[in-house]
Order: structure tokens, then C-alpha cells, then sequence
């Protein structure tokens, strides 16, 4: 019962990060935004995690772990009930992003330590795989509740039923032990602002790419000193958390609580453990925020089809996290996540040369069946990787800092799609409207200008009722939905090249994992 409590809270927790995104055209013409502004909620919940990790960990050891986890719980069920009444953007982005955001950062660390205080530790490490297991149970499901609740019901329901969830979560959790009591230590509230602020600016700047531009400005869009403020926000956010790891050796050679401690970044094993999962969790997230836009709006799929066709993915996905620690126990893990992140990169290489505007759905099948083996083989065996790289008194702080790796991975994931997808959609529509010989040059000229700070991605019908309304003749029409058809693709194939580049690069940090599968550490 302790085991299912605390697997779902995890479920909850991982739900939201790809329960939405089968229906991101739904809820935003539901909401009265954009693609684009969904983007920003999807990756502003990651980024409150991400932001808010730490300190919810630290938290807990200072309150208790089953009240943080509690407390958390109470937090996260006032975001979905908040979200699912959600009347537009800002009111959405409060209760999904914000309050949803602030009570995972409170639950998922105290969940690492509620596992370590409440089964022996010859049993941990099976334990700690089914909580994870469960978070990949939530990735691959989540697509289909999504799109099931979206086309028979309303998105809205998925939120609705979280609140349910929560409660039933709450009167389980008074049979869980609380994690065995700490020495009373203060919050390092210096560090945990520092922490938070040069996450937020980071990602921001990200974020903020798409509308601003990587270094030169866009046209119409801000400049600081003739650059854009994506540049600015970013070198900003990693000088504050250079400052945040030049606050925390301090804290810690004073012989004081650190928020985290720098020394631990000293064990390569659990280095690299945090940096795949990094690497995990960016293309997971870029993949599910790209896949479904094509599906759904590209090709026109419902909120339910776009799940089905994505459920190959969810498929291996399960199949590899759980069956191979179950029937390969003895496999070495460097090899396993080696192999992983060879088989997601050749999921995407095949999508990416078989994607065009006249591909079906169909082709997805293949590349998401090889995504998804190499996403649970990673799942399968990071998890011990990072928490047995550490003495067992350590593992709440590990898990918060590998949760902030996990999430930090994620927005930056979905922030990255996002921009690069609007860039490269914006740069082939306006160069083949320009070389379109069925537009008048008047048309060129007036997208140009428009257009020049991002296209968005619409689908042939809602571009054609934009068109219609702007009283554009069937010629011109056929002409600019041709040419947003390619440029479509060309966005999505821009994004999926991209993560290809960052599967591959995993594989030079994959050396850090041990060869030998993983015990939890007692010292």
C-alpha cells in the first residue's frame, strides 16, 4: 500500500508532462491562444519544478517528508482544480505551471526519501524501479487519457479527475512511515533564491527565442546593445548559478547546511547519471512536443487518433523499463544506456527521412517503437545509477537534484522545439512565398512584414478560414496552403535534427555509468 501511494504520486507528477500534448491545438483554441502560448505553459510547469526542486527537498527535511509530501499533494490538487476551470491563458498557466509546478517540487523529493524510509535497504533499489516505473507508465499513457478525455469529454476532465486522484492519494498517505528524523537545519534561503532565479532567466531566454531570436534581434522584437535578450536572459541565468555554486562551497567549507552540496558533483557516477537524465528527458520532451503537432495538426488527427498513433512509443517504452531489470538483471548499464541512446537516435533518423507533406501517419510507427525502447532503457537503469552513488542519508538530496536535472531537461526540451520549429516554419514560408509566382508581389510584401517575428503553425483549415476572412481569392489561397504545407515540414524536420544531434551527444557522457548494475549505498 506504501509502495502504490508513493508509485502514484509519481504517476501524477509525470502525468501532466505529456498528457496535454495530443491535444495542444484543442486547448489553445479553447483557452484563446497559440500553439506558442501552450508551449509556454507545458515548459513553464517543467521550469517551476525545475526551479523549485531543491528547496522542496530541503523543505521536507526541515518539516518532515510525509507533511512536505502532503502538503505538496494539497498545493498540486488546487493547480488541477484551478486548471481545469481555466477560462484563458493566464488563469491556465496559474494552476498548471504555477501551483501544479510548486506542489511537485514539494512531492517528488520527499518521495526518494520516503522509499529509503520505509523499506529495507536490500530493498530499495527494486522499489526506487517501480516508482520510476511508474512515472514511464504515466508518459506512455498519458497521450491516450489525453486524447481519449479531449475527443468524448473535454481536456478539461483530465484535470478535473487529478483532483480525485490527489484526494485519494491523501488518506492513503497517513500509512507511510515518515523518512527517519534529521538534524534541525535551516533553509539556505540565499542559495535557494540564486538557484531559482538563474534556472528561471535560462530557460526564459529560451523560451523567449522563438519571439526574440537567438542573437540578432527580430524584426519588430526588443534588442540590448544590438543583440537579442535571449542572449542577455541566458548568459545572465549561468552567471547566477555560477554565483549559486560559489555561495554553496562556501556554506559547505563554513561547515553549514548548503542547499546542495558541491562536492557531491565531484562522483562521476552520479554526474553522469544527472546528465543523462538530462539528455533523456530533452529529447522525450522534444519528441512529444513535435509528434503530436504533426499528427494532429498537419495531418488533422483527432486528440484520441493522435494517442493511438502514438502508443508504439508507449508500448516499448514499458516494455524496455520494466522488462529489463526484470528478465536482464545482471546487464551492465553502461551498455544498456549506450544502447538506448543509439536506438532513439535511429528512431529519429528514420523519421526524419521519411517525413514529408505527403507522409501519412503511418510512418511514425517505426521511429516511435525505436524512441520508446531507447527512452525505457534509460529509465530502466538511471534511477540506481544516481541514487546509489551516494551514501543512503544522502538520497532525498540526490533526488531533488536528479529531479531538477530530469526537469530542467524537459523545459528546456519543449522550449527548444518550440523555437527552432517557429524559426525554420517562419524562414520557409516567407522564402516560398517569395518564390511563389501565384502571389502577388503586394502579398510578398505585406507577409514579410507581418511574419517577420514568427509564423505560427496552423492547420490547413484554420489558415484557410483566416484566409477566407481576409477576403483572399481560391488561387491565392490553394497557393499560400501549398506553401505552408511545406514549410510545415521543414520546421518539424529542423526540430527533429536537432535532437538526433543531442541523443548522440549523451554518448560521450555515457562512459560515467558503471558497468556493473547498481546497490544502494548504506554509508
Amino acid at each position: 500500500m506504501v509502495l502504490l501511494t508513493l508509485a502514484a504520486g509519481q504517476f501524477l507528477m509525470t502525468l501532466d508532462s505529456s498528457v496535454m500534448n495530443v491535444a495542444i491545438a484543442t486547448v489553445a483554441k479553447d483557452v484563446g491562444t497559440t500553439v506558442t502560448g501552450i508551449q509556454m505553459a507545458i515548459t513553464l510547469y517543467t521550469l517551476v519544478m525545475a526551479m523549485l526542486m531543491v528547496t522542496g527537498g530541503k523543505v521536507g527535511s526541515m518539516i518532515g517528508r510525509r507533511r512536505a509530501f502532503a502538503i505538496g499533494c494539497v498545493i498540486y490538487g488546487l493547480g488541477s482544480f484551478t486548471t481545469a476551470l481555466a477560462p484563458n491563458l493566464a488563469i491556465l498557466v496559474l494552476g498548471w505551471s504555477v501551483l501544479e509546478g510548486i506542489g511537485a517540487a514539494l512531492i517528488l523529493p520527499a518521495i526518494v526519501a520516503l522509499v529509503a524510509g520505509n523499506f529495507l535497504p536490500e530493498g530499495r533499489p527494486r522499489a526506487y524501479g517501480l516508482v520510476m516505473g511508474a512515472g514511464a507508465i504515466a508518459v506512455a499513457l498519458g497521450p491516450l487519457i489525453g486524447g481519449f478525455a479531449t475527443t468524448y469529454f473535454s481536456w478539461r476532465w483530465v484535470f478535473a479527475g487529478e483532483v480525485v486522484i490527489v484526494a485519494g492519494i491523501l488518506a492513503l498517505a497517513r500509512r507511510v512511515n515518515d523518512a527517519p528524523p534529521e538534524t534541525r537545519v535551516r533553509l539556505d534561503v540565499l542559495g535557494a533564491v540564486l538557484a531559482a532565479v538563474g534556472l528561471g532567466l535560462a530557460v526564459f531566454g529560451v523560451l523567449r527565442s522563438a519571439e526574440w531570436g537567438w542573437v540578432i534581434p527580430k524584426s519588430g522584437g526588443p534588442a540590448v546593445l544590438g543583440v537579442s535578450p535571449t542572449v542577455w536572459f541566458i548568459v545572465g541565468g549561468l552567471l547566477v548559478l555560477w554565483l549559486f555554486f560559489e555561495w554553496e562551497n562556501h556554506v559547505e567549507a563554513k561547515n553549514r547546511e548548503p542547499l546542495v552540496r558541491p562536492s557531491m558533483f565531484g562522483n562521476r557516477q552520479m554526474t553522469g547519471g544527472l546528465l543523462l537524465f538530462f539528455f533523456q528527458y530533452l529529447v522525450q520532451a522534444g519528441l512529444f512536443f513535435t509528434i503530436p503537432l504533426f499528427l494532429s495538426v498537419s495531418l488533422g488527427l483527432s486528440a484520441l487518433e493522435t494517442g493511438v498513433r502514438i502508443l508504439p512509443l508507449s508500448i516499448t517504452l514499458l516494455a524496455a523499463a520494466i522488462g529489463i531489470p526484470r528478465f536482464f538483471p545482471a546487464a551492465s548499464p553502461r551498455r544498456v544506456v549506450r544502447l538506448g541512446l543509439l536506438t532513439m537516435f535511429a528512431g529519429i533518423v528514420i523519421l526524419f527521412a521519411t517525413i514529408d507533406v505527403n507522409a501519412s501517419a503511418r510512418i511514425v510507427t517505426v521511429p516511435l517503437l525505436l524512441a520508446g525502447l531507447g527512452i525505457g532503457a534509460l529509465a530502466s537503469q538511471l534511477g540506481a545509477v544516481t541514487v546509489s552513488a551516494v551514501p543512503d542519508r544522502l538520497s532525498a538530496e540526490v533526488g531533488g537534484v536528479q529531479n531538477t536535472a530530469t526537469n530542467l531537461g524537459a523545459a528546456i526540451g519543449t522550449a527548444l522545439a518550440g523555437s527552432i520549429l517557429i524559426a525554420a516554419l517562419t524562414a520557409s514560408f516567407l522564402q516560398g512565398v517569395q518564390q511563389n509566382p501565384s502571389i502577388p508581389e503586394q502579398v510578398k510584401s505585406q507577409a514579410s512584414v507581418q511574419l517577420a517575428g514568427g509564423a505560427p503553425f496552423l492547420s490547413n483549415a484554420d489558415l484557410q478560414a483566416a484566409l477566407k476572412n481576409a477576403g483572399a481569392s481560391a488561387q491565392l489561397t490553394q497557393a499560400v496552403l501549398d506553401v505552408n504545407k511545406e514549410a510545415r515540414i521543414a520546421g518539424l524536420r529542423s526540430v527533429l535534427a536537432v535532437l538526433a544531434i543531442i541523443a548522440l551527444l549523451g554518448l560521450f557522457f555515457a562512459g560515467r555509468i558503471p558497468t556493473r548494475p547498481q546497490r544502494s549505498s548504506h554509508g
